[in-house]
């Protein structure tokens, strides 16, 4: 999940790994209050806390930084232990990571975790998509209107969700002197970057802020990304054209 060393990544699927086999060997589940969950509640709190870090197909989220949670619990759900055995595991992940783990304790705690443990366990290594509520408790990554410069001012906010994504895929320009804006509001490490017809344009970091920087634009097609490392490779980029 989010604030992840990167050094010490390649442990982290290992350590799921065995978290979920201790588990299910000896058939113990720390599963919380099922009947309070709330998976709608679980799944904007996965996509915001996790997704920067973890792939789980039906949440939309692709960091790759941590395990892939698909691939790392297939296993249990072939093995038909249920949606309690995996919402134990998932529970015992997030509050008792272990001291080898790289993802922080208790990252989410008490209904908050009880409720993201529950919607991974709903959906995770399964096919098909979410439905109903689920289906649009988040919005879809990148999927806002194209966002055009003003007065010289070109602003792409990352997404205030956690997804990582820029609020759009698609931005115009004029041509000439412009300042870049990065309002980010996710809590999570971001930039901005410009690139294209031997011009490159980066805002600083920011994890919570507005990151800004400054260029000049010639007439063309030009790429917009987070330079963090695994964001653009997980989606976060999208096309600038300036006339």
């Amino acid at each position: 999940m989010q604030n992840v060393t990167i050094s010490r990544l390649s442990r982290s699927g290992a350590v799921l790994a065995v978290t979920a086999a201790a588990l299910l060997a000896s058939g113990c589940t720390n599963t919380g209050s099922r009947d309070h969950a709330n998976v709608v509640a679980g799944k904007q709190l996965f996509v915001k806390k996790c997704g920067s870090c973890h792939v789980l197909r039906r949440a939309g989220t692709k960091g790759n930084v941590g395990p892939n949670l698909d691939a790392a619990l297939i296993s249990a759900r072939v093995q038909k232990q249920g949606d309690d055995a995996l919402r134990g595991i998932v529970l015992d992940q997030i509050l008792y990571p272990g001291r080898q783990g790289v993802m922080p304790a208790k990252l989410v705690t008490g209904s908050d975790a009880n409720d993201v443990a529950a919607y991974v366990s709903q959906v995770v290594a399964r096919p098909g998509s979410d439905a109903g509520l689920l289906a649009t408790a988040v919005k879809s990554a990148g999927a806002g209107k194209p966002i055009a410069e003003q007065g010289g001012v070109l602003s792409i906010a990352a997404d205030p969700g956690g997804q990582l994504a820029f609020a759009s895929k698609v931005a115009t320009a004029t041509a000439g002197a412009v300042s870049l804006e990065m309002p980010n509001q996710s809590g999570i490490d971001h930039n901005l970057v410009v690139e294209g017809n031997g011009t490159k344009i980066a805002t600083a970091i920011v994890k919570t802020g507005v990151a800004k920087a400054s260029g000049t634009l010639k007439p063309g097609s030009y790429a917009f990304y987070c330079a963090v490392p695994g964001h653009r490779q997980a989606g976060m980029e999208g096309k600038l054209t300036v006339k």
